[in-house]
């Protein structure tokens, strides 16, 4: 070969690296952005071949943590999509000297078959240097949260090639309560469909997955002890119900995520679906003297109510780990209780007067103590703080209406209460134009109160309720527009408050979302380098 023609090949190859290095971009962040982040443009190709996760020696959890073990499997697919052995391209090979790249877990503590829980510790640090990346972590569920990090650190160039910058992250939670409601009764949600969005949220650090799984027009929950309910109330009684094993399911695949499973079986109103499969549950509506043929809300006059609602939430202590249960409380229409004759005299009775929210309160303290009765942690909508003041001291209140929520913050948090904040975060609710950027702009702490009553505000959750909602649609309603919220319950406030610096990291981790299969509707116009590649 002569020299001419090998000193001509080597400038080609040199304006090839030139080229592939211009085209190299570096990640722009995380999503949610991890309280402390510092990253170098110093970087280390990844080889699929050569990489792998792999336990500390100080770590309280090795080889058979079943959370640990299933995540490493599941980030290596993440990471590198398309791998299959012999599949790289050779052009990797070139001009890249691939080494090694190890990442080392290390968890202070074991607790690999539990749940997580109200007191979990998410916290991490993740230190990613030539060869290697270090995770530090209290817990397997801040292990996950950094797994998470680390997957979006993790990018490509136009030839295939993957790179990671040195970084060091320091992160944590800002809020223990980062929720998602789904509803599952106005339109039955395939079981697919709710294993998709618990990926989902596992991405966006979400961590409460509210199963608001009952409600007036449908009970598609299989009840072992009330097997009548979802055989007369739901809108099919073996295609659209959730049977014990697929509630076992989707704990479990919660659980694998760090993400707790909190059902919710709203009464006294909102139940107009058990009444089919349990008689004299519901309040019977009465025109003038006579029955009308319609039912109201539970009726809480009579004792057969409350022995079957302590058998259902027997029932549901069983079956849902978590130490919460939302016990609903909201919306309760008077009217069919006032035309009832027999809950006319048990007001007398009780000295209740006309004031059919103290019957209401009669109800829910029952309810409530039931719940307490089983080392279960309420949570009850806002109505019920509004209406009565006889509310157990641990009870957790969540605030849905209106624009008005700082003023109920101060309340609440004034009468010692525990606080949810899911109000300004409806995004059921849909408008053109980037929405997101109205949710990424809520406080949540930003209301008149002492410090003291601040730290009462335990976070917030996205409410994806299901009047217009199905499997067809529900993905690209959530993604990306519950990430907003999802960075406010996570990050530092004061480093987020600007949408603007917050759209290029969206829109970078809708892409993402795109990419991991997630139907995540476009934030504005433009396109994702790997557009369909996860569809």
């Amino acid at each position: 070969m002569s020299r001419s023609v090998s000193q001509s090949r080597q400038v080609r190859w040199c304006l090839i690296v030139a080229v592939v290095a211009v085209w190299v971009q570096q990640v722009d962040g995380v999503w949610p952005l991890p309280q402390q982040l510092h990253q170098s443009p110093d970087r280390d190709p990844l080889s699929p071949r050569l990489f792998s996760f792999t336990y500390g020696r100080d770590s309280a959890a090795q080889t058979g943590c079943s959370v640990l073990d299933a995540a490493f499997k599941r980030y290596f697919s993440i990471i590198f999509p398309d791998f299959t052995t012999g599949s790289e391209n050779v052009l990797q090979y070139m001009w890249s000297e691939h080494s090694p790249f190890v990442v080392s877990v290390s968890v202070k503590t074991r607790g690999c078959d539990g749940y997580p829980d109200e007191d979990s510790d998410e916290s991490y640090t993740l230190s990613v240097s030539e060869g290697q990346a270090v995770l530090r972590s209290v817990s397997v569920w801040g292990a996950l949260r950094g797994l998470e990090s680390f997957s979006q650190l993790v990018y490509q160039d136009d030839y295939g090639t993957y790179f990671i910058n040195k970084t060091e992250i320091v992160d944590f939670p800002r809020f223990a309560f980062r929720g998602l409601l789904l509803d599952t009764s106005r339109h039955y949600l395939p079981l697919h469909a709710i294993l998709k969005t618990l990926d989902a949220m596992a991405y966006s650090k979400l961590n409460v997955f509210h199963w608001h799984i009952v409600d007036d027009p449908s009970f598609p929950y299989q009840s072992r002890t009330f097997p009548d309910l979802s055989n007369k109330g739901a809108f099919h009684p073996f295609t659209h119900i959730y049977t014990p094993s697929d509630v076992m399911r989707v704990i479990e695949h919660a659980r694998m995520r760090g993400i707790r499973v909190v059902p919710e079986f709203d009464s006294p109103g909102h139940t107009q679906s058990w009444g089919k499969g349990q008689p004299g549950l519901l309040t019977p509506c009465y025109k003038g003297s006579v029955p009308s043929g319609s039912f109201g809300p539970v009726d809480p006059t009579v004792d057969t109510t409350y022995k079957f609602m302590e058998s259902l939430l027997k029932e549901v202590k069983f079956v849902f780990p978590d130490s919460y249960v939302h016990l609903g409380g909201d919306e309760v229409s008077f009217a069919c209780w006032q035309s009832n004759p027999n809950v006319r005299k048990f007001m007398e009775k009780m000295g209740f007067g006309k004031d059919f929210t103290k019957l209401e309160s009669f109800y829910m303290e029952s309810i409530m103590n039931m719940t307490a009765a089983l080392n279960k942690t309420s949570i009850v909508w806002q109505d019920v703080f509004d209406y009565h003041e006889r509310i157990p001291q641990d009870t957790v209140l969540e605030i849905w209406k209106g624009a008005k929520y700082q003023a109920e913050l101060s309340r609440m948090t004034q009468a010692g209460h525990r606080v949810l904040l899911s109000a300004p975060w409806y995004i059921n609710h849909i408008s053109y134009g980037q929405d997101w950027r109205d949710s990424y702009a809520v406080r949540p702490q930003n209301f008149s109160g002492t410090d003291e009553q601040k730290k009462l505000v335990i976070g917030g959750e996205v409410a994806m309720w299901g009047e217009y909602v199905d499997a067809t649609n529900l993905s690209p309603r959530l993604w990306p527009r519950a990430c907003a919220a999802a960075e406010r319950l996570w990050s530092n406030e004061e480093k987020t408050l600007n949408a603007d610096l917050a759209f290029p990291r969206l829109k970078e981790f809708r892409c993402e979302l795109v990419r991991r299969g997630i139907l995540a509707e476009p934030l504005f116009v433009g396109h994702c380098r790997h557009e369909y590649d996860g569809l």
